[in-house]
């Protein structure tokens, strides 16, 4: 897997903490939350539209984000991505069925570190994955904000 080089760096001020935006020159390549802000932004075009689209979904105006994506990763990971941005807004999937969805029905572990491994929080919608049994099993940016977006999007919380 190649090293992405990014061209421009973004930060976003969303209700739940500050959002890194990165993208290369053709496409949005991470979206992590972060502690602070640890880099001088350099915006790009891709940048700003990902910060608008972020500011539509807080406000709940936008349940999907229509941007240029880049998913480096192994083609299992790629499954597994792609499977996700197929969830839609305000409803969950667990590992297992993700698993069984990619044709690898015992593979809902290594589902979990693939949703783990995310690199567009929110726009690649891993918050949206949960347990068989309902439970929350993880999340980058914490498990509080996982069930602040689940809420957000309309999901009742066990």
């Amino acid at each position: 897997m190649a090293h992405i080089t990014l061209v421009g760096i973004g930060y976003y001020e969303s209700p739940i903490g500050v959002i890194e935006i990165g993208a290369t020159p053709e496409a949005l390549a991470t979206v992590y939350f972060v502690d602070q802000r640890s880099r001088a932004p350099a915006s790009t075009p891709i940048i700003e539209a990902a910060a608008e689209q972020l500011a539509q979904y807080f406000a709940g105006a936008r349940s999907s984000f229509d941007l240029p994506i880049l998913l480096e990763g192994t083609l299992f990971q790629r499954q597994v991505w792609g499977h996700l941005l197929h969830i839609p807004c305000g409803q969950t999937d667990t590992y297992k069925s993700v698993a069984a969805a990619i044709g690898r029905p015992r593979a809902a572990r290594a589902v979990g570190r693939a949703v783990g491994r995310n690199p567009l929080s929110i726009v690649v919608p891993c918050h949206r994955v949960i347990g068989s049994a309902g439970d929350f099993r993880g999340y980058g940016g914490g498990l509080w904000r996982k069930a602040w977006l689940l809420q957000h999007e309309g999901v009742t919380l066990l």
